[in-house]
């Protein structure tokens, strides 16, 4: 198995702070290029975005692409040209299935701070309608099949010393919301992810306080064709 450790202070930044807007890249994104950094199995974006309150992305489209959203703290207001309008809490998941093509908009709807989670991923098949759902409460260590891909998102919440064993994948994607979690020898803090290329069963992350992580496990890589 190989592993690959991305630190939260080597994310690439963006965004714009006039509008109360900040953005943490874990891939090549936008108006940043490294060509040994655009995808890691399906993944094309792991971004942390910080929102002011009254703050947002204006109207904008996708197409092709899957992204799933996860709330960390605060309230985050969607609305897509397909009609769909709701406001995603922690503990909530969004899909936005971009398919043939969707315009949508995203802004902080709390009075509070927000800080959400978006990632990409590239769907098995190119063209299809565009889908949205959204996941309320999802339930601890409940699995997560994105359609239309091969990928499956885990959340994991473990109180502190709790361990929980890694899927076995050929591409296992380990990003830490809250708290501190050892992967092996390696802590990881919020913001922090691991890469990890062919892990085993007996991979395991734990808890040191307390932890919550997203995990992805992908059998594939982009197919484009």
């Amino acid at each position: 198995m190989a592993q690959v450790v991305w630190r939260a202070e080597d994310r690439y930044r963006g965004g714009d702070e006039e509008a109360g807007i900040e953005t943490r890249h874990a891939f090549s994104f936008s108006g940043f290029y490294d060509p040994d950094n655009v995808a890691f199995g399906l993944l094309v974006a792991c971004n942390e975005e910080r929102l002011a309150p009254g703050a947002g992305f204006a109207e904008h489209p996708h197409r092709d692409v899957e992204i799933v959203t996860w709330v960390i703290e605060g309230e985050l207001a969607h609305r897509d040209s397909a009609g769909n309008e709701t406001v995603i809490r922690p503990g909530d998941i969004q899909r936005l299935g971009a398919g043939s093509g969707v315009r949508h908009t995203e802004r902080n709807a709390g009075e509070g701070p927000l800080r959400f989670v978006q990632m990409w991923l590239v769907p098995g098949a190119f063209g299809t309608a565009p889908e949205y759902e959204v996941v309320r409460g999802i339930a601890d260590n409940t699995p997560f099949a994105l359609p239309r891909t091969e990928a499956v998102l885990h959340i994991r919440r473990l109180a502190d010393g709790e361990r929980t064993a890694l899927p076995r994948a050929p591409f296992v994607h380990v990003h830490v919301t809250r708290g501190r979690a050892l992967l092996g020898g390696t802590v990881l803090r919020p913001g922090d992810a691991a890469r990890l290329t062919g892990s085993e069963d007996t991979t395991v992350l734990r808890a040191e306080g307390g932890a919550e992580a997203l995990v992805w496990e992908m059998h594939a890589e982009p197919r484009y064709g």
